[in-house]
């Protein structure tokens, strides 16, 4: 029987019950939307255990999720879709990239 994987819970709910205070800054101000975006989206919020999300984007127009918490599955995961030539984004503590492997071709001059 295979095993269940398991559930990571997302805090939508959590952001939608947030009382204001939470989107104000150290003066009581509301954030202007740059400041928040960086704040709440910029880096991703994820559980201390995930390493990455891997959202890759379907040709169907359909996003799968991938979700790792060891670095050498996601980076197998990585080279799986850049060479495949699919779209995905990666997402990390640290940053949001949406990665589009498009080879670039240009002539070299020095080739």
């Amino acid at each position: 029987m295979p095993k269940k994987k398991p559930y990571f819970k997302n805090y939508i709910d959590d952001l939608r019950n947030a009382p204001d205070e939470a989107f104000r800054d150290v003066d009581g101000d509301l954030l202007p939307f740059d400041e928040f975006m960086a704040m709440k989206f910029g880096g991703a919020l994820l559980p201390p255990g995930i390493l990455c999300m891997i959202r890759e984007h379907k040709a169907n127009g359909k996003i799968k999720e991938h979700i790792y918490q060891r670095r050498h599955a996601a980076n197998k995961k990585i080279k799986q879709l850049w060479l495949a030539g699919h779209e995905y984004t990666l997402i990390d503590q640290d940053h949001c990239e949406h990665i589009d492997p498009i080879a670039i071709q240009y002539d070299d001059p020095l080739a």
